[in-house]
Parts: C-alpha cells; structure tokens; sequence
C-alpha cells in the first residue's frame, strides 16, 4: 500500500465518521457502548475533528 493510498483511504474513513456526527445531531441517535452512553455534546466536538484529520488526509495525499 502507498503513503497516497493510505491517506486517501484514512481520508475517507474520517469524511464518514464527520457526517455520521453531523447526522446523530441532526437525527438525535443515541450510542451506547458497553452499556455508556455518550453524550451529544461529544457530537458537537466529533465532526470538526473528524472533518479537519479528512481535510490533512486528502491535502497530504496530494503532495509529492
């Protein structure tokens, strides 16, 4: 697997995980793992960080 390829699919998988946040607040899912239950505002943290390691995984998959 190449460094591009790599970062283009930690990319993707972080675009996803930035719209399912987006999509909880929106749709007010609830996640319960192990019997905890997370907060929402955990929701309102998730899609910037999650938008913004996309954003670095595309832009760096596009350097030579």
């Amino acid at each position: 697997m190449t460094r591009k390829l790599y970062l283009r699919i930690a990319g993707a998988i972080f675009g996803v995980i930035a719209i399912l946040h987006v999509l909880r607040l929106v749709l007010g899912w609830s996640v319960v793992i192990g019997g905890y239950t997370f907060p929402m505002w955990f929701s309102w943290v998730g899609p910037f960080v999650a938008g913004f390691l996309a954003y670095e995984g595309f832009r760096l998959s596009n350097q030579p």
